[in-house]
């Protein structure tokens, strides 16, 4: 895909109480302001990682050797997909909602020979962003398919606490062994969670070893900030993992709620067999929703 992060005009929603600015590229989430104008995303400083919350589809993570597998016929494919490198065109915008649309074409069926639709809405309502995903079959086969969101929120949140004092707090118990990653990004070996109790305290050593992957996540919704002070609520009915991630001294933690997820060391078999892929029918469309609160 062509990189042309920055050509298009960013579309800005504000209701007084949050605003939101989204680039048509990739359909990405750029900003996202409190009341008093602080900003609550990553400060993307290229020193670490340039993105903000691209959109992951029709892959989550990395396949082995970047290729998927159908039917015996491989295509070349990077990590989590063309979405976030695609130009979306704007729809149906107002000044508190949004949504974002790309549909298949020659450049998507060479790497994903299916036709589709993805669209990504946008809403505040409150204190409240409400963010959509819309998958589509156009087409008149099962389409097999992945999502994840991947917003990068900033660490430490604008409200004068260190990155120390920062912790997440899952809405449940949740299971005692992560997944790990190779360093080429494929699941491999568990690992022992740190979280203690129903509390990440979030730490740069956490992330020496890249992501921590739950699969499965048992929350459905969780609270990442300070002790005191205000906190974003975030929640992810539709998706069954998660993924946090930082690289150890940004000024950023990606949340990341999947539907699917990186092959596994080895895995050659077809994408319609992996775990995580979902299998679309003809006409049918699929929703994936992720909300953020500000709180407190």
């Amino acid at each position: 895909m062509t990189e042309t992060r920055d050509k298009a005009p960013f579309v800005q929603l504000s209701n007084g109480t949050l605003s939101a600015s989204i680039n048509p590229f990739g359909a990405e989430l750029s900003s996202l302001r409190d009341a008093d104008g602080r900003e609550l995303m990553t400060d993307a400083d290229p020193a670490f990682w340039r993105g903000r919350a691209p959109i992951l589809f029709p892959i989550v993570g990395r396949l082995n050797d970047d290729v998927l597998w159908l039917d015996g016929d491989s295509y070349r494919m990077e990590k989590h997909g063309f979405a976030r490198r695609s130009m979306f065109d704007p729809v149906d915008v107002t000044g508190t909602t949004a949504s974002f649309r790309m549909t298949d074409n020659v450049e998507t069926y060479a790497q994903f020979p299916f036709h589709f639709l993805l669209e990504i809405s946008f809403a505040i309502a409150d204190a409240t962003l409400v963010m959509t995903a819309t998958i589509g079959n156009s087409g008149d086969t099962p389409m097999p398919f992945s999502f994840g969101w991947h917003p990068a929120f900033a660490w430490p949140l604008p409200y004068g606490h260190p990155r120390d004092d920062h912790r997440i707090a899952f809405e449940t118990q949740e299971p005692d062994m992560l997944k790990g990653l190779t360093p080429e990004g494929l699941i491999a070996e568990d690992r022992p969670t740190p979280v203690d109790g129903k509390i990440l305290r979030l730490a740069d050593a956490l992330f020496e070893r890249d992501a921590l992957i739950w699969n499965p996540i048992h929350s459905r919704q969780l609270c990442y900030g300070a002790n005191t002070g205000p906190q974003l609520d975030i929640s992810f009915p539709d998706t069954p993992r998660l993924g946090i991630w930082t690289k150890p001294g940004a000024h950023y933690i990606c949340i990341e709620p999947w539907q699917g997820i990186a092959d596994p060391v080895g895995y050659q078999g077809d994408f319609c067999d992996k775990p995580g892929v979902m299998m679309l029918a003809p006409a049918a469309q699929h929703r994936i929703e992720m909300r953020v609160t500000v709180s407190g």
